[in-house]
Parts: structure tokens; C-alpha cells; sequence
């Protein structure tokens, strides 16, 4: 029993982990986009919304070794469609609405 909570409370810390991180670079590749690219139709953004996901796979590793309990060599093609669409989502959003608003950053 005692074996099921640690695997339940492993399950959970990697699940939050990993969407945190999902949304926080979804929403500094917003801000990053804003910042570089000239518009909507500037492909700029698009790239830093794809280095923002392909950073994040090297930092889950030194996450891992650091101590925080991610077992990313069990990450399958949906954990890496998940991460890819959640940081999209956000950058999207974000994205959208700094450039609606004529934010500047």
C-alpha cells in the first residue's frame, strides 16, 4: 500500500512538474515573440515558440538529475505532443493578447 501512494505521489509531482514548465515557457516564448518579431505574420515568433519547446526536454533532464522526481526516460511520443501543444496553448494566448492590446515589451 505504502508502494502505491509513492508511485501516486512520484505520478503527481512529474505530471505538475512538467505543465508548470509547459505553461511558464508558453508564456516566456509570448513575451519573448512580442519583443522580437514585428507582427502576427512575423515567423520570428513561431521560431521562438519552437526553440521554447525544445529547450524545455534538456532542462527536464537537469531537473531530473537535480532531485525532482520526473522520469523522463518514460516520456512517450504523448508526453511530447503534450508538452508541444501546452506550450503552444499558452504562447498562443498570450501572444494574442499582447498583440491585440498593442502591448509593448
Amino acid at each position: 500500500m505504502a508502494t502505491e501512494s509513492a508511485e501516486r505521489r512520484v505520478a503527481h509531482v512529474r505530471g505538475v512538474t512538467v505543465t508548470a514548465l509547459a505553461c511558464l515557457a508558453g508564456v516566456v516564448a509570448a513575451v519573448v515573440s512580442s519583443a522580437v518579431a514585428s507582427g502576427a505574420t512575423d515567423t520570428l515568433g513561431v521560431y521562438v515558440l519552437a526553440a521554447a519547446v525544445i529547450v524545455q526536454f534538456p532542462l527536464h533532464r537537469v531537473l531530473e538529475q537535480a532531485g525532482v522526481e520526473l522520469d523522463v526516460d518514460d516520456f512517450g511520443p504523448k508526453d511530447y505532443l503534450y508538452v508541444a501543444f501546452m506550450t503552444f496553448a499558452l504562447w498562443f494566448v498570450c501572444w494574442t493578447i499582447l498583440l491585440t492590446t498593442g502591448a509593448s515589451v
